[in-house]
């Protein structure tokens, strides 16, 4: 049975979670310092970052800082074109917005620093993709490796193949596919990579077919019609791979 103690936890915890952005900041003013609040520009952006720091303030551990690291991207991006605005009223709007940029490289580079020696794949990735070659072969060392058995993984591993091994980057694509559970949301790279490896491997009715998945998907690919043709597929090669097709989806 819940005392009136706990149950008054309990309740100031769901409170406590589910405050406005603005008694956010009111209550921790460090997470909201140097971001351009009371401005129109970046709110999703800012918003996201700053209920981020406050999940990172809480649980400050690697996975939830590589979340504020995204984060700071995103609010980066969307500041580095506002910045560029000249405001119509409150000029001051456009130096808050200059310092809240310069700040947010900061962070970037503070964050950087503290996920340096994480052994999170996907932070070793990240690394990787930023220009860190000791993340590459780190990551490269996790090739048959339990750690990197999730779909987008696999497709970031069959990313460093493609220009070097065909065949083992369509294995590996494949693979990521299998991964998948039910009703989980399909990653569409690795679909267009099937797609434009079946061709250039001249395995022209997988090509088709990938086609007809990545219609299925809303993708902006050829018409199946227009590949049918490109292909010359009889009807009967055509019904027999559309039941194919519609069975991998």
């Amino acid at each position: 049975m819940l005392t009136g103690l706990s149950v008054g936890l309990l309740l100031s915890g769901c409170f406590e979670r589910h405050r406005t952005t603005d008694s956010l900041c009111e209550s921790y003013p460090d997470i909201c310092t140097e971001l351009n609040v009371n401005d129109g520009q970046c709110r999703i952006q800012r918003t996201a970052l700053i209920w981020q720091r406050y999940d990172v303030l809480k649980n400050p551990t690697v996975q939830e800082k590589f979340k504020e690291l995204k984060d700071t991207q995103n609010y980066i991006f969307c500041l580095e074109y506002a910045a560029r605005i000249e405001p119509t009223e409150l000029k001051e709007r456009k130096t808050i917005r200059m310092n809240a940029l310069y700040d947010s490289y900061n962070n970037v580079t503070r964050l950087n620093n503290e996920l340096a020696s994480s052994n999170d794949p996907e932070i070793i990735y990240y690394r990787w993709s930023q220009g860190d070659m000791n993340a590459q072969a780190q990551f490269l060392n996790l090739e048959g490796k339990p750690e990197l058995e999730t779909p987008d993984l696999q497709l970031a591993l069959a990313s460093y193949y493609i220009s070097k091994d065909k065949d083992k980057t369509y294995q590996l694509l494949h693979h990521a596919l299998s991964l998948y559970k039910k009703n989980e949301v399909v990653n569409q790279e690795i679909i267009k990579s099937l797609a434009t490896l079946s061709q250039q491997k001249e395995k022209l009715q997988e090509a088709y077919i990938w086609v007809l998945i990545a219609n299925d998907m809303n993708m902006p690919v050829a018409k199946s019609q227009k590949i049918a043709n490109l292909f010359s597929l009889t009807e009967d090669e055509q019904n027999r791979l559309n039941k194919k097709a519609a069975h991998i989806i």
